[in-house]
Formats: C-alpha cells, structure tokens, sequence
C-alpha cells in the first residue's frame, strides 16, 4: 500500500498508562505498516486534546473532558480503572503532623493540569460529593513544593507513580500525609468504573485518509490487544525509563489500568460528564458521539 498523501495525524501521550495501546504503533511487524497510513507525534493529555480540537490533529487519546460532540469516541479502547488506578494521586498533609485534615477541611490544592479529566474529577469530588469549595492552584508536578504552598496537592501520570515511590522522602520534609487514590473514591461513590480517555477523532480526517471507521477501529483494537500480549516487554522496556521497580510497572498495566471501553465505562463517562456540567466544571455534553 503506497503511503497515503494525507496521513491520519495522531496525537499521543508519553505515558507509562497508554503503552499498550501504542504497541503496534511502536513495534514491527506492524509499526511501518502502519506509519504508511499515520503520523505520531508525542504530547501532554491536555494538549493531545488541545491538538485535535485545533485540527492539528486528526486522532488523539484524550481526557474524556474535552469530548465535544464535534469528536467521535473510537469504540473499544479506553484507559479506565475498576478500582484503584495508582497513577491519579491526592496528597494531603495532616494537620499538626498528627491527625489528618478531613478532606472537608482541605482549602487549597496545588493542581498538576496535565489532565483535564482529573480535575474535573477532584472538583467533583469536593465540591458534589462534599460540598466544599477548595481553590486549585495550577502548579508543575512537584509534590514537595506544591505540599508547602498548599493543603493537598494532585499529581497524574508518571509523577504520581514516581510519587509514590518517593513517599518517605516526601513525607520527611512535609510531615505526614494522606495518599486519596482519585480512581478509588469515584468507583466506591458510583459503583462505575473510573475512566480517563478515549480514542477520539475527527471524523472528517478520515475520509482524506482514505480510512474507514471500520479499519481504524480494528487497528487500534488490535494494537491494544497486542500490547497486552506483549506486557513483559513493556515491563523490559520501561524499567529503565522510569525510577519505579518491575514489579510495581507490571501490576499498573494489568492490575490498575484496564484498557476495554464497556458498557459501563460508558455509563460512567455519561455520569462523569453530567456531574462536571451540575457544578459548571465542564460545559454539558450530549450523548456521547461514537464512530
């Protein structure tokens, strides 16, 4: 197949969480067939869908914050969690090194914003579920620093996994603190998965590529399920990329990441959606589109 004049641009996240769905994309035998018909490029969440809704891209994997109902969901992948995700973290310090602020207590929280989506979720937290009105304060993703200028501070991704890691250093110069998995509270509040992103697209885009809906589906699909085929070589590969031990990398991509996008990751992408817009977090979304 001669490589298509108009190639689908993909908007991607270097994370340690979407690396089995990019298996394909990144190994033969598959990867130069596929560079044939795509062109790759590395960015945050938030931007990936910053990209995508500027038509600087034509497929992203972005939060589920920024779905408007000009983008289509690709069905069947997702980056989701049934229980405890690991990689969405909410630190907060313990009032006199004793006893934990509540988290009703929490009044400011120093925000990683790589991800949209979980904040949105923090937002919802407190401000749904609890009824408190903390203010968020955009900070990179520092927890040391971001614990001395606030009450609670929210990592995501690769930081709150190397977080986690650290967690005594972190506590030797902070004091004690609560580590609140986010994943964790939504599913025992809901009852539903907690979901992160999706494979959205310009539907546009592909006719230009000369790709049906029916084939990029399968494609992705199929490079998730490869990648999940392939998790010791994920473990190989990432072990020297990131500061945390093999054990704890092959857990995160079996034990707290779940990558099918069912029936009630869906419901709870509608939920997800109808809460954030209740407290003006996020304009409403319909239906959500899919491909």
């Amino acid at each position: 197949m001669p490589k298509s004049s108009h190639p689908v641009r993909v908007a991607a996240i270097n994370f340690l969480n979407p690396a089995p769905l990019m298996w394909d994309f990144e190994h033969p035998p598959l990867a130069a067939k596929l560079a044939e018909r795509y062109t790759l490029h590395y960015t945050r969440p938030a931007l990936c869908a910053d990209e995508l809704l500027a038509a600087r891209a034509d497929l992203g994997l972005i939060p589920i914050a920024s779905l408007t109902p000009d983008l289509a969901i690709v069905p069947g992948c997702t980056i989701a969690s049934l229980d405890r995700v690991r990689s969405i973290q909410l630190i907060v310090k313990l009032k006199d090194g004793k006893q934990p602020h509540a988290l009703k207590a929490v009044r400011t929280i120093a925000a990683d914003t790589a991800s949209r989506s979980s904040l949105a979720y923090t937002e919802i937290l407190f401000r749904k579920f609890l009824g408190t009105q903390p203010a968020f304060i955009q900070h990179p993703a520092d927890p040391i620093a971001m614990l001395e200028q606030a009450d609670a501070a929210l990592l995501i991704g690769d930081p709150a996994l190397l977080a986690l890691e650290a967690r005594d250093q972190i506590e030797q110069a902070i004091g004690p603190c609560q580590w609140i998995d986010l994943a964790h509270e939504w599913t025992t509040r809901t009852g539903l998965p907690w979901v992160a992103a999706v494979w959205a697209v310009r539907p546009e885009a592909l006719s230009l590529g000369h790709i049906s809906p029916a084939e990029i589906t399968d494609e992705l699909t199929t490079s998730r399920d490869h990648g999940l085929a392939h998790i010791e070589d994920l473990v190989r590969q990432w072990t020297p990329r990131i500061a945390i031990p093999a054990e704890t990398i092959r857990h995160y991509l079996t034990e707290n990441i779940h990558y099918t996008l069912t029936s009630d990751c869906i419901e709870a992408m509608k939920l997800f959606r109808r809460y954030a817009a209740e407290i003006d977090a996020l304009p409403p979304l319909p239906e959500p589109r899919f491909l």
